[in-house]
């Protein structure tokens, strides 16, 4: 006499639930023989030997493929370009969560002195109505005063930093033009005009 233990499941409302059923085969039928695994069609063995055959591609894929390899150099520049730009732009992100904590915890008096300051500002940019080159050059100087007022002591600093920086620009530059002047006084280098010979 066999017994089987199978297992079942409820309806989706007792799906958690499962429970045992033992079944026992009835006293009249005659036993039956075992069949083997070897002989159940579902563990049957193919005779022969088979072979991996790769298929051939169909115009879809062709067509992705080719879209692929001509979007590759755009996509590994766009890569290439975020990988650069992505600490850049997650500093300015720190700077700018920084900014706001200062925003919002000002010192007393920073709001107003601000004000003061961008107002200077507009004052140089309508004092230089009518030339670019006052344009770039009054409202950055008002500014600048006016921040110098509030801020000496930042001011001097950043007036000795400019300056040298400016000192060593000029120095740069009149270097470079001595060379350059020097280069063309050579008398190899000047070229014949058309009246001599």
């Amino acid at each position: 006499m066999y017994k089987v233990i199978q297992r079942s499941v409820g309806p989706a409302s007792l799906s958690l639930l499962t429970f045992k059923v033992y079944a026992v085969p009835k006293k009249d039928s005659p036993p039956k023989n075992s069949v083997k695994v070897d002989e159940l069609s579902l563990y049957s063995v193919p005779k022969g030997q088979s072979k991996y055959v790769e298929e051939s591609r169909s115009p879809l894929e062709e067509s992705i493929s080719q879209l692929r390899h001509y979007c590759e150099p755009y996509t590994s520049w766009c890569q290439e370009t975020y990988s650069q730009t992505k600490p850049k732009m997650q500093s300015l992100v720190q700077w700018g969560l920084d900014s706001y904590d200062y925003l919002q915890n000002a010192p007393p008096g920073f709001f107003p002195r601000l004000g003061v300051i961008g107002f200077a500002g507009l004052i140089g940019l309508f004092l230089a109505r009518g030339s670019k080159i006052k344009k770039l050059v009054y409202p950055p100087g008002f500014m600048g005063l006016a921040a110098s007022l509030y801020y000496p002591q930042q001011a001097i600093v950043f007036a000795q930093v400019s300056g040298e920086r400016l000192y060593d620009w000029g120095l740069r530059g009149y270097i470079v033009i001595e060379d350059l002047w020097k280069n063309f006084q050579k008398p190899g280098n000047v070229k014949n005009s058309p009246g001599t010979k």
